[in-house]
């Protein structure tokens, strides 16, 4: 089996234009696996150099957003000599509105965003999750463009929050020992619903620093065998909604977050194509 594809997302800000670019690209290979490598906030040409040293002789394509020319004429070169197929996605369009316009652009990495309906969507989204955040009103999930269901500390309100940044209306459900879902979870759609599960043992260390100097029963909240019997019970409620899990114990927000709206998107289009059929 071939190793993923990488793709490079190299960038003087944060990469996120990059990444949603990415994003979009692998969703026209559904059969092939990609794993994206974020190198953000690139200050000096060593940086650049180390963010195509990286990818050589991989299955790997680098995009990037270089607002610097220097750093995209070393990228340019650097790509060439190791062989390296890249995209410079803002290069090109920043050149073709200069010779329009007839104006230079700022050339200012990272330059204040336009308050625009995307990113009024984007805040309205963050404060989504911050509202519907742990299963505190459960009357959101019917407005939710994405509900995350899992246990404690399996990373679902950094989540929450990150994919409202993307502009994903984001509520997430707790599955609490001795408490059951919320009905309306079984009443929503359910191709927006994603499960999310960890490894016991690093859940326990998770649960472990929270509890520390903590008596009695809440110890039970770090205890591994009670860890299992909570996994299994999760199990049982994705079994139950039908809905995708993802494992989240070696991945970062910005991975899992990836997947979470493939996931829901990819099923999304199903729907649709089915109710044409």
């Amino acid at each position: 089996m071939n190793e993923p594809v990488e793709i490079h997302v190299v960038s003087d800000s944060t990469g996120e234009t990059a990444a949603r670019f990415a994003e979009a690209v692998e969703r026209q290979f559904p059969d092939e696996q990609f794993e994206i490598v974020r190198h953000p906030r690139i200050t000096s040409v060593d940086d650049v150099q180390l963010a195509a040293a990286r990818a050589r002789g991989r299955r790997a394509v680098l995009m990037y957003t270089l607002v610097d020319n220097e750093f995209r004429d070393a990228m340019r070169t650097l790509c060439r000599r190791y062989r390296l197929h890249y995209c410079d996605l803002l290069g090109h369009p920043i050149d073709a509105v200069a010779r329009v316009s007839g104006q230079p652009a700022t050339m200012t990495p990272g330059a204040q965003p336009v308050l625009d309906s995307s990113y009024f969507k984007r805040i309205e989204a963050i404060e989504f999750a911050v509202r519907f955040d742990d299963g505190v009103g459960a009357g959101g999930l019917q407005d939710a463009d994405i509900v995350l269901v899992g246990v404690s500390r399996s990373s679902k309100t950094p989540l929450s929050i990150y994919l409202g940044y993307l502009g994903y209306k984001t509520a997430n459900v707790p599955i609490v020992p001795g408490v059951e879902p919320p009905r309306e979870l079984e009443e929503i759609d359910q191709r927006k619903i994603v499960g999310l599960t960890i490894d016991a043992e690093s859940l326990a260390q998770i649960r472990g620093e929270r509890a520390r100097g903590l008596r009695g029963a809440k110890r039970r909240y770090a205890d591994l065998t009670e860890i299992y019997e909570e996994l299994e019970r999760a199990e049982q409620i994705h079994r139950r909604l039908g809905c995708p899990v993802i494992e989240v114990s070696n991945l970062a927000i910005e991975e899992t977050a990836r997947r979470i709206i493939r996931l829901v998107e990819q099923r999304r289009l199903e729907g649709k194509a089915k109710a044409r059929a």
